[in-house]
């Protein structure tokens, strides 16, 4: 199930930095005629809005919040893309944390949030066509990475759900991609060191994969030998993984 980005209006949320800025701008410059940013506070989407000459509109929207996410349905009832981008990683251990606070909010905001905005859209989406929703998520959903604490969990949830959505919302000719993605120059991988690759790079794969209604795709380097490693020793992966929570720094190894 293709979407045409050309006409299209977008909703991203998370959309005032990193990967969702990134999408936010190829979306305009693909021809989208309207790209709402999904942020907590919308002075920080001030530069996109100014930018966006009328086509970007900054919209309020906590997805951790039931009440902003049902506020933005039914304010934005042209939205014919939907990317779930918004993401929170705390950085504490599931078990060497004091409470399981962190590991509630992550679930909350990466699984919980991603729901909320697909259960919230999917009729408006069916009302404009189908369209596409577009999930970001993480390698760290494909394997277990035990020094993310309550992150990698969350994707794996979040990834599960992925594909229920996508069975449900197939026979209103809705396309669910998930977007698999390694280790990217944003604000929540500024712990991590080595190689990173560009969100607007992110940002072109995940046209790509609404264009072409794709299931599901590596976006990168990291993310595709992680999925290789997995394939061809998961055992020693997992054993490599675990020997992370011993390291001072978190290297992606390039």
């Amino acid at each position: 199930m293709a979407t045409e980005i050309a006409g299209a209006v977008g909703l991203v949320t998370g959309g005032n930095r990193g990967i969702g800025e990134a999408f936010v701008r190829a979306l305009i410059g693909k021809g989208a005629a309207k790209v709402y940013v999904g942020t907590r506070d919308i002075a920080n989407a001030r530069h996109l809005v100014e930018e966006g000459q009328g086509k970007i509109v900054a919209l309020a929207l906590d997805v951790s919040k039931p009440e902003q996410i049902a506020a933005a349905a039914e304010t934005c009832l042209d939205v014919s893309i939907l990317v779930n981008n918004a993401g929170a990683f705390i950085n504490q251990r599931l078990i060497g944390a004091e409470t399981m606070n962190a590991a509630r909010e992550e679930m909350e905001v990466n699984y919980f949030g991603l729901l909320g905005m697909c259960r919230a859209f999917a009729p408006t989406l069916k009302a404009n066509g189908g369209g596409a929703i577009v999930n970001i998520l993480s390698s760290g959903g494909v394997v277990a990475v035990p020094a993310m604490g309550g992150y990698s969990p969350s994707k794996f949830a979040a990834r599960a759900a992925t594909t229920s959505i996508r069975a449900e919302l197939a026979k209103q000719g809705t396309s669910v991609s998930a977007l698999i993605v390694g280790s990217v120059d944003t604000r929540m991988a500024a712990h991590v060191d080595g190689a990173k690759e560009r969100p607007e790079d992110i940002a072109k794969v995940g046209l790509s994969a609404i264009k072409r209604g794709t299931d599901e795709v590596d976006t990168d380097r990291m993310a595709i030998e992680v999925r290789a490693h997995k394939a061809r020793d998961p055992k020693a992966q997992e054993r490599a993984l675990a020997r992370m929570l011993d390291m001072d720094t978190i290297s992606t190894g390039r």
